[in-house]
């Protein structure tokens, strides 16, 4: 009896040490899967505001982008129409010979060449295709130079480029931010694994301290699934 009740209590003694030795393992994984998982949310913390941004300056530069080539086009519109008045008053006046549809040579004497001579290097072009067309001759010929594949504007390109940068950056700073949200939460999750880990060693009944390390095992091996499973930033 006395050798019966001597190894009782140091096979209680044995568990009870062991369970703290799993409390304390528990605790330094928790504690440093809680570090990473702070170090993550801080930086996607960062990428979402550098993403915004980078958002709302592409999203100002396509608006001063657009407003310049619509400024242009007023101008491009404008000089269309006082070359084609021009060209017209010229054609009546005897300055210039009716344009035959075949290529088109300005006058520099004549208003009309001064115009022309004067369009932009991105509107010639479009003049030019429109003009070859025969418009006065052609019933079928396009309405304006405007409608004119040829007719580009950069201004309005380099607009919706820097519109789809924005709308890029837009969606990047909210999987940032979901990114960092998921790190919190593995973070919130380490900090309870934590807490339990503490606890145990409080109570008394070691079947009690078993469940509540178990519990804290469980929670570490779910968020660091979680952690595995999260893009990393360094």
């Amino acid at each position: 009896m006395p050798e019966s009740d001597s190894s009782a209590p140091a096979s209680g003694s044995t568990f009870n040490s062991r369970l703290e030795s799993i409390a304390s393992i528990v605790l330094a994984v928790a504690v440093v899967l809680t570090a990473w998982a702070a170090f993550e949310a801080a930086k996607w913390g960062g990428e979402q505001s550098i993403q915004f941004s980078i958002a709302g300056a592409s999203r100002t530069e396509s608006t001063r982008a657009d407003t310049r080539g619509g400024q242009l086009a007023q101008i491009d519109v404008a000089m269309y129409a006082d070359f084609v008045g021009a060209y017209f008053d010229d054609v009546e006046s005897g300055k210039v010979v009716p344009y035959d549809g075949t290529s088109f040579v300005p006058t520099p004497e004549t208003f009309s060449g001064f115009l022309y001579l004067r369009l932009r290097d991105e509107f010639r072009p479009a003049m030019d295709a429109w003009l070859a067309s025969d418009p006065a001759g052609n019933p079928d010929a396009p309405t304006s130079p405007f409608v004119m594949p040829e007719y580009t504007i950069a201004e309005f390109d380099e607009a919706d480029a820097l519109a789809l940068v924005a709308d890029q950056a837009a969606v990047d700073a909210r999987a940032a931010n979901q990114n960092g949200d998921n790190y919190v939460l593995t973070a919130v999750l380490f900090a309870a694994v934590l807490f339990f880990s503490g606890v145990a060693s409080k109570l008394e009944s070691r079947w009690n301290r078993l469940a509540v390390n178990i519990i804290g095992i469980v929670g570490v091996v779910i968020g660091a699934i979680i952690l595995l499973s999260l893009p990393i930033m360094i």
